[in-house]
């Protein structure tokens, strides 16, 4: 961490706009300060996407000292006292000075405006976010020792622990959240705070907790993240999954600890993404995510066999159901369960690979049934060996070359990305003479499985072999339809015995 340049430096390192606001307030007869994440980046050496401000005027007041200056305004947090601004490319936020907490069985915060910068400071969550440089002089204000938490990697918060997370208990995920994309430690008296409030967490939204929950997955040390919310218990109640993987010591060490598998997985799936022209341009939630819940299932799945080994038959399909369902819960959209859930369901398929070998055929189906996620299922596939056993870390890595060579190949062949049958629905029916409707879906996926399995065939190759199956299911409807007649006059011939 670097020293806070003196004020000629940093106004080399702000924006002109953060001056011509504070112009602006000067002006005006108010205070302004750029407060939190942009000074406590300030210190890292990190440039700050944020401009964040807190002021002693009002929001009518602030929207008067920004009237023709500002390119639009935004009053959506007015009931917090904040007015969101765009000047040119940047956005910026201005709030009241204030203090607000959480009612114990409300989610909805109660604000009071306040007069002064040291209370305000006082209501934020952790010491490294109660700085402030005031404007228009740039003069530091740290009352709660942030830049000394700062300097030793520390998560404190500027009142108690208890008070801070009382008033808003998000702010124990985002402690996680922080130890994550900050590489920092939580104070013991954090943590213990976190342990005994944890339940606190199930006040707050679905959607807030999921979007802390992405930051953290998103941080340069996940593993860190996550494990503070398995340790203080808030997994429990956002990721009882997670939790659930600490299965208990096997004292003989016949398996895996799944729980710390799990977090390898994680570091290791991490350290695969590409770069921005990359498959898979990190960081990259879909991943990542995936390589944390793709043991979920195990805990649901395992069995003590007769000859003392441990066995997790499905967890694969059960993980990937569990896995739905939690982010379902989390709010998450639509595409970024099923690719989870699509990568916790395929991860074991490379295994057969491996003992085995596959067919083109085989290659062509993995390719398919991938889809779109291939590339992360790739790096999910690597990630997942942490053996210890060298030799049999060398015979998956060979093999995962091995079949990625295959893949390539073929694609290079076959553009198996675009893989469709030789002939499209259009000319189905115009061979077959049907018009619209189920048969046609079902002649389609028949054309499909022929060209997974045997290659590109070419229209006249498929057209025959489509026209030789289409006779056979002629053949067995007809058939099914006489032996439905037959059972029929036998039915109507018994009756009639019955009537004499």
């Amino acid at each position: 961490m670097q020293q806070l340049p003196p004020p000629t430096a940093l106004r080399t390192l702000l924006p002109a706009v953060v001056f011509e606001l504070a112009e602006r307030f000067t002006a005006a007869g108010h205070e302004l300060s750029l407060v939190g994440g942009p000074v406590r980046d300030l210190f890292l050496g990190r440039s700050s996407p944020d401009l964040d401000f807190t002021t002693d005027a009002d929001p009518d007041q602030t929207l008067a000292a920004v009237s023709g200056w500002a390119d639009a305004t935004w009053e959506v947090g007015r009931a917090f006292g904040t007015i969101a601004l765009r000047r040119g490319e940047h956005t910026i936020e201005v709030t009241t000075y204030r203090a607000e907490s959480y009612d114990p069985d409300s989610r909805k915060p109660a604000v009071a405006f306040g007069t002064s910068l040291r209370e305000d400071l006082r209501r934020r969550d952790f010491t490294m976010n109660s700085m402030a440089l005031r404007l228009p002089d740039l003069e530091l204000v740290d009352p709660y020792g942030g830049f000394a938490d700062l300097e030793q990697g520390m998560i404190r918060t500027p009142g108690t622990p208890a008070s801070s997370f009382s008033d808003d208990p998000l702010r124990m995920m985002r402690a996680a959240r922080f130890a994550s994309q900050l590489g920092v430690s939580v104070a013991p008296e954090v943590e213990a705070a976190m342990v005994d409030m944890a339940d606190r967490i199930g006040i707050i939204s679905a959607e807030r907790v999921r979007d802390e929950l992405v930051k953290l997955v998103l941080g340069r040390a996940p593993r860190a993240g996550v494990d503070l919310l398995v340790s203080t218990g808030l997994a429990d109640h956002v990721l009882p999954e997670v939790s659930a993987l600490r299965l208990e010591v096997d004292e003989h060490h016949r398996h895996k600890d799944v729980y710390q598998h799990s977090l390898q997985v994680l570091e290791q799936a991490a350290a695969l993404e590409t770069g921005p022209d990359g498959e898979v341009p990190g960081p990259d939630f879909v991943l990542r995510f995936a390589a944390l819940l793709h043991d979920i299932g195990k805990p649901a799945t395992r069995r003590f066999e007769a000859n003392g080994a441990v066995s997790f038959r499905h967890h694969d399909t059960v993980g990937a159901k569990l896995a739905k369902k939690r982010m379902r819960a989390l709010r998450f959209d639509n595409d970024t369960i099923k690719a989870v859930a699509r990568l916790v369901e395929l991860h074991m398929r490379f295994y057969g690979y491996g003992e085995a070998g596959w067919t083109d055929s085989a290659v062509r189906r993995y390719v398919t049934d991938a889809g779109a996620v291939l590339p992360r299922l790739l790096r999910l596939t690597r990630s997942d060996v942490t053996t210890r056993n060298r030799r049999k870390a060398e015979h998956l890595a060979f093999a995962c070359d091995d079949l990625e060579r295959r893949i390539a190949e073929l694609a290079e062949q076959e553009e198996m990305q675009a893989m469709r049958p030789d002939l499209d629905g259009g000319q189905i029916m115009e061979l077959l003479g049907i018009r619209p409707g189920p048969a046609v879906g079902r002649a389609y996926k028949f054309l499909l499985d022929l060209r997974l399995d045997q290659g590109p065939l070419g229209a006249e190759a498929a057209s025959q072999a489509l026209l030789d199956w289409w006779a056979e299911q002629e053949h067995a409807a007809d058939h099914a339809a006489a032996g439905s007649r037959d059972a029929a006059r036998t039915d109507q011939e018994e009756k009639g015995d019955g009537n004499e």
